[in-house]
């Protein structure tokens, strides 16, 4: 049996965008041992996830280097086929080089990828020649698999499902307005307006974690109190789940984005 692991310690948008390889990987390698690296935050995404053998959590955010060397410990006890490298420091290189692995697999601008088995062209597209970022990540497996990407995509589970029925009992529309980046953030004002444009008849919920609470309270506030604040209330593959059914979503943060995207979702 082959074992694999995929590394993206970055975002939640890039974790996302990287279930396109698991998918790829599953198709071609059905009884493969999968396995995936993440920081320590976005393990909610792969709860119950189908073709998931386990999730190894990096803790980025406090003592760093030791969790670093810890991770990397299990990683080369697990003595992996094949390890795919998304991302592109310097930590992560030196996670891949270090990992025993059969054959190591990255971008060419990982600063460690002279000592990577094979190694990808981090090619940004052009407006005359796209690529998508799961075009891009596709090609690290390409020579195994084939050229085509698959369609990324997330499972919420039953329960999850069970989560997002009480909110769908009529129509209704989705609304992440906060970002990690506020410079990515629309304008309150715009929002504002957003909002007071759609039908009367229909709910609005107000998606984001505990912390954006406020300012989708701040949001309801100048809205006339038109949104449901569910800020906080329910998890990565619950939002996902209400997302699914929702009239429209609109989002103004890639991770909003690819989590609607994950699951077909309009947005």
């Amino acid at each position: 049996m082959k074992k694999f692991l995929i590394i993206q310690t970055a975002f939640i948008g890039d974790v996302i965008l990287a279930t396109s390889i698991l998918e790829k990987l599953h198709a071609h390698f059905p009884d493969a041992q999968l396995d995936i690296m993440l920081r320590k935050g976005n393990e909610s995404l792969f709860h119950g996830h189908p073709y998931l053998n386990q999730v190894l959590i990096w803790d980025k955010q406090s003592n760093k280097t030791k969790n670093l060397f810890q991770i990397l410990s299990k990683v080369r006890k697990n003595k992996y086929d094949y390890l795919i490298n998304i991302h592109r420091h310097f930590s992560s290189g030196l996670i891949t080089t270090l990992s025993d692995s059969k054959y190591t697999i990255g971008f060419d601008k990982n600063p460690l990828s002279f000592l990577f088995s094979r190694k990808a062209k981090h090619i940004i597209g052009t407006k005359a020649l796209p690529i998508h970022e799961i075009e891009r990540n596709n090609d690290l497996i390409s020579f195994i698999t084939d050229k085509t990407a698959a369609i990324p995509k997330l499972y919420p589970s039953n329960l999850d499902i069970d989560m997002a029925k009480p909110y769908q009992g009529k129509p209704y529309v989705c609304i992440a307005p906060t970002s990690v980046w506020f410079s990515k953030q629309l304008p309150l004002n715009k929002w504002v307006e957003l909002i007071r444009l759609l039908p009367k008849d229909i709910n609005i919920y107000l998606l984001g974690a505990p912390n954006e609470k406020e300012y989708c309270n701040l949001l309801n506030t100048f809205s006339n109190n038109r949104g449901i604040n569910l800020c906080g209330k329910l998890t990565l593959l619950q939002s996902a789940e209400l997302m699914r059914s929702a009239i429209m979503n609109f989002v103004n943060d890639s991770a909003s984005l690819h989590l609607a995207s994950s699951v077909y979702a309009p947005v």
